[in-house]
């Protein structure tokens, strides 16, 4: 069977996955492919930590020229995380006649445009399936499969380290810490989970989406967002008293020919698919104006996931594939934006509030007063009684509302904070329709 040299830069844990797929499944690979994929070199930073894979003897170096030297050598996956060296790394590959496979969102969300010029220049491609959702074929659809459509909207959890800590906090009662602590243990967070937790890693999945499904020219850091490193359990708890489940949600909606996009923790009503993700788990609601609604579903992020995700590229690109779509999509290109982007201030919507209170008369006045000069139209209400073993903590005061805008909210809920009643800082989350 025809013979087709690949090379892996970077084996830590998706690496070391895209290894064991090459290595031990070739054969599954060469019926897909219909030809071999040979696994030529692995380069690595340091050869003497221990891996997880059986290389082959002289397969392992840290030597990148073994592979930018060799013309043999066709398809590169690129498995290094952060911007450099991996942006460097990655223009090396595509200027010594390399076509490239990346995992990393990261570096697409910032670096996109450049990388995707360099490669249309040298005739080369780079496949991303795996940058965004792990091993759910979300960019192939959405790129491909979806090409008849007008995506309509975009709704996914894609962080299944912040899904799995926010399982925990309502499952099992954990706090925060206790929860982020739980899945450093299980390997779904790293050492430091700020990017995880703080919507920084949803929002560049989003972006790199959001360009794909509409043609958005947005910088990830331009997306408003806000993460679950300030989710209090009292929230999950009256959210599920109401009904609902909080999802920390990637959202791009396409209202009047304008796009909306945002990265929040959200209220989802119990029974509809989002709010039924569990664990680390990452799903993606998608709605086109042919096909109607669609629902991914499946693990987001691990080894094996994702590594899957990268091998099915490394076949496509090796086959022809990617090239012919690469070329035909025109991504990151200089083309001016399909979309204009709404200002979040104007994004419509219901909102959850809640008040920590003095429990005295008059106080449900002041603050309905304030809501009502925004124009903020209260649907439901919730007020337990004092918790009287925690001393100054005031009285819970959950406000649901109807449709209004995100600009109104946030003024209202900045004057309701200056009010004498209000113990401590309020909570205005957004509910999903």
């Amino acid at each position: 069977m025809e013979k087709t040299k690949v090379a892996i830069v970077g084996m830590g844990n998706v690496g070391t996955g895209v290894a064991r797929l090459l290595l031990d499944h070739g054969d599954r690979t060469a019926r897909h492919a219909g030809r071999t994929l040979w696994l030529e070199e692995v380069v690595v930073r340091d050869v003497n930590r221990p891996r997880n894979a059986d290389l082959p003897a002289g397969v392992l170096s840290n030597d990148l020229s073994r592979i930018t030297k060799n013309p043999d050598i066709k398809v590169v996956a690129q498995l290094i995380g952060g911007l450099e060296p991996a942006r460097s790394i990655m223009l090396e590959l595509l200027r010594s006649g390399k076509d490239v496979v990346t995992a990393n969102k990261a570096l697409l969300a910032e670096h996109g445009g450049e990388l995707f010029d360099a490669a249309r220049e040298l005739g080369r491609s780079i496949a991303f399936e795996a940058s965004v959702a792990g091993g759910i074929p979300i960019i192939t659809n959405i790129s491909q499969c979806l090409s008849a459509n007008q995506i309509l909207s975009l709704v996914g959890i894609l962080n299944g380290t912040s899904n799995f800590i926010v399982t925990q906090m309502e499952e099992q009662g954990a706090d925060f810490g206790q929860a982020v602590r739980e899945a450093q243990r299980l390997g779904y967070a790293e050492a430091d989970p700020s990017m995880d937790v703080d919507g920084t890693d949803a929002a560049q999945k989003l972006a790199i989406l959001a360009h794909l499904a509409f043609g958005a020219r947005v910088h990830w850091s331009d997306i408003p967002r806000q993460g679950i490193d300030t989710l209090d359990p009292s929230d999950l708890r009256f959210a599920r008293e109401l009904g609902y489940r909080i999802k920390l949600l990637a959202s791009a909606q396409l209202i009047d020919k304008v796009l909306e996009l945002h990265v929040a923790p959200t209220l989802v009503k119990i029974g509809q698919p989002l709010a039924e993700v569990r664990q680390a788990f990452n799903a993606i609601s998608v709605v086109g104006d042919a096909v109607g609604p669609l629902f991914f579903h499946g693990l987001g992020a691990g080894q094996m996931p994702t590594a899957s995700a990268v091998v099915a590229d490394m076949i496509d690109t090796a086959v022809g594939r990617t090239r012919l779509t690469f070329k035909t999509l025109e991504l990151w290109s200089k083309r001016a934006a399909r979309v204009g982007i709404r200002a979040h201030r104007h994004l419509k919507g219901r909102f959850y509030f809640r008040f920590a209170v003095e429990d005295h008369p008059g106080v449900l006045a002041q603050i309905t007063g304030v809501l009502g000069r925004h124009e903020v139209s209260i649907a439901s209400m919730i007020q337990h009684e004092r918790d009287e073993t925690n001393e100054g903590a005031g009285v819970p005061l959950v406000i649901m509302s109807h449709v209004t805008t995100e600009g109104a909210t946030a003024k209202a809920v900045e004057e309701i904070d200056r009010l004498g009643c209000v113990l401590r800082g309020s909570v205005r989350i957004r509910v999903q329709e």
